[in-house]
Order: C-alpha cells, then sequence, then structure tokens
C-alpha cells in the first residue's frame, strides 16, 4: 500500500484535500484515459469519505464530489485508486489502472435516492471537462459505474442526466427514441436478427456481452446498463423498439489494435 499523500491538487477546481491510503501505482503502460462516474451511496459525503479513506475498507476514488459542488481529493491522477472493482470495457478488465474515479455524493437507490442538485451537476461537468482537457479523454470514455459493472452495479443511476452533462460538451449521448410503455420487447430466451445486432451493437459499444446467444438474463442485465445510462426512461432490460432505436444510433467509438482505450 503506498504513502497517502497529495502534494498538491492535480485541478485548480480542488476546495479540498482529503488523501486515502488505499493507493498503488498504476499497471505499467496505463495512464488515465476513461472517467467512471459513481454515486456513494452513502447518506452523508462526511460519511462517504470516512469509507473512502480507511484501509479496512479497501475502497478509494480520486474525487468526492458534495451536494453544494464542494470538490475533494483523495487520490493523485497518477496513482490507481480502489473504486471500479470487478469490470470490464473493452476487454480491459483493470479499469482502475486506465480510468479516474469520481464519487459524487448521493444516498442511493437504498436511501431514497435523491435528485442531483445542479450546484453538483455543474461540479460534475466543470471537473469532468478539466480531465477531459488535460488527459484527452474522449467522450465516450466518460462512463457509468453500471456501463462497466452491469448488474453488479446501477450508480449513478436514471436520475443522473447524461443528456445535461453532453450539453456542456462532455460525455456521449443520443436523443433516445420515445418509449413506448405497450411495447413487451423480444421474449425471453427467444433468437433472432434483433438480439444478433444488439449483442453486436452492445459488444462494439465496449460493454461486455457473449456477441452470440439468445435474449437471456446476461443480455437483458447488459441492456439495462445502456438503458441507465441512454434510455433512462425506463430501466427494466427490455429489449424494446425504443432501446434497440436508440442503441443503433450510438457511434461506436474507435479502439487501438492493442485494444487500449483513444
Amino acid at each position: 500500500m503506498s504513502v497517502c499523500v497529495i502534494e498538491r491538487p492535480d485541478s485548480s477546481l480542488v476546495a479540498d484535500l482529503h488523501p486515502s491510503p488505499n493507493i498503488e501505482p498504476r499497471k505499467p503502460g496505463f495512464a488515465p484515459s476513461i472517467v467512471i462516474l459513481h454515486y456513494t451511496g452513502l447518506l452523508t459525503v462526511d460519511r462517504a469519505l470516512d469509507v473512502l479513506s480507511r484501509p479496512d475498507c479497501k475502497v478509494s476514488c480520486h474525487y468526492v464530489i458534495d451536494e453544494s459542488g464542494r470538490i475533494i481529493q483523495m487520490v493523485a491522477e497518477d496513482k490507481r485508486a480502489w473504486h471500479a472493482g470487478l469490470s470490464s470495457w473493452h476487454g480491459e478488465t483493470d479499469i482502475n489502472s486506465a480510468s479516474i474515479g469520481i464519487e459524487i455524493q448521493n444516498p442511493g437507490h437504498m436511501h431514497g435516492y435523491p435528485d442531483f442538485p445542479d450546484s453538483q451537476m455543474r461540479a460534475v461537468a466543470a471537473l469532468c471537462r478539466d480531465l477531459a482537457l488535460r488527459h484527452d479523454i474522449a467522450p465516450q470514455h466518460f462512463l457509468a459505474h453500471s456501463d462497466v459493472a452491469p448488474g453488479r452495479k446501477i450508480d449513478p443511476g436514471e436520475k443522473f442526466d447524461w443528456s445535461w452533462l453532453y450539453g456542456q460538451g462532455i460525455g456521449h449521448w443520443v436523443v433516445p427514441a420515445p418509449f413506448d410503455e405497450n411495447d413487451a420487447g423480444v421474449a425471453p430466451e427467444s433468437r433472432g436478427a434483433d438480439i444478433e445486432r444488439a449483442r453486436a451493437l452492445l459488444a462494439a459499444y465496449g460493454y461486455k456481452i457473449d456477441p452470440n446467444g439468445p435474449f437471456n438474463p446476461d443480455l437483458r442485465t447488459v441492456v439495462r446498463a445502456f438503458q441507465l445510462h441512454f434510455r433512462p426512461a425506463c430501466t427494466d432490460g427490455r429489449l424494446d423498439r425504443s432501446t434497440l432505436d436508440t442503441l443503433s444510433r450510438i457511434q461506436l467509438p474507435e479502439s487501438r489494435k492493442d485494444g487500449r482505450f483513444v
């Protein structure tokens, strides 16, 4: 375990430092190329800072943003924080080495899941713009925790406004196709062209999904993760026309030949 020292903030937007000991060097060859957005899932920012800095909890992140928009740095950007856990994107499984983790203070679905305040969202946008500029991070590499860990994680959830963030020049977005509550979607365990297409598009975008198979629970889990990000009006995991249409309009990111992010 590395010594929990931050000599100076990496960003001029940082208001406070609260170093965490739960850090490591990034694996050789890795630099920040994606940003993972989380919610804390804890009732207060003080509780979140405590958990994220306790050695016995074995979790950390680079930044915490409280409800007022105050930005707190916990881990230097050149270090590997422990925020993503078991996760994958474009075949890369060491997401902690490839990413910067931002925890947004919100008690989450287990504690009422309130809206994200405007002041907090403005701070998220400002920090993300700063990271994008300094690390040359592509728009499609600003991701939800649920994107890289479908089923295991659902944060920051359907109330996080990716559309607004895109309007601020951050992240990737397409306007979702209108949702029809009477569209039951494809049947469980069915096969067909729509299912093959959905699997191919999800895998090409970066989600961990077998390119072959029926509409099974694994595919439903990944479809829900996609909906949490791109079709938040309904996140039930159904592969309906709205979801498939929205997915088909996602511009696919380019990837390096070695599978690393660009």
